[in-house]
């Protein structure tokens, strides 16, 4: 449950105390988050090698596709019409997309950095 709360909160995964991430970001005013280099309480790197994230598109993705199915299972029930439904998808998906990137990151962050645990 930690481990969840750490990945919530943003912590870093070895000490689990400094921020990760900078700025949260705001679609809105078209600001994209932005990360620290290195942790700033045990001076980890996030950022291993050029490319480290490029599988945190891949949760991204996952992400975004089960946030949308349980989107349109609950609309289904109230909007008749399809084409409402998917551009209330669009809409989701433009509104949620730095919280997904952030989010993704940090699954991404933990699944190679986190807690180690023996077998």
């Amino acid at each position: 449950m930690s481990t969840f709360l750490n990945i919530i909160g943003e912590k870093c995964p070895k000490c689990h105390q400094g921020q990760v991430f900078a700025k949260k970001g705001n679609i809105f005013l078209f600001q994209l988050p932005k990360m620290h280099t290195n942790c700033s309480h045990c001076n980890h790197k996030f950022e291993k090698e050029p490319g480290y994230f490029f599988g945190s598109m891949f949760v991204s993705y996952s992400l975004l596709v089960a946030e949308m199915v349980v989107f349109f299972l609950i609309a289904f029930q109230f909007i008749e019409s399809f084409l409402t439904i998917v551009g209330l998808i669009a809409m989701l998906a433009v509104m949620w997309s730095t919280f997904n990137f952030r989010l993704s990151r940090m699954i991404w962050i933990y699944l190679l950095d986190g807690p180690k645990r023996r077998l």
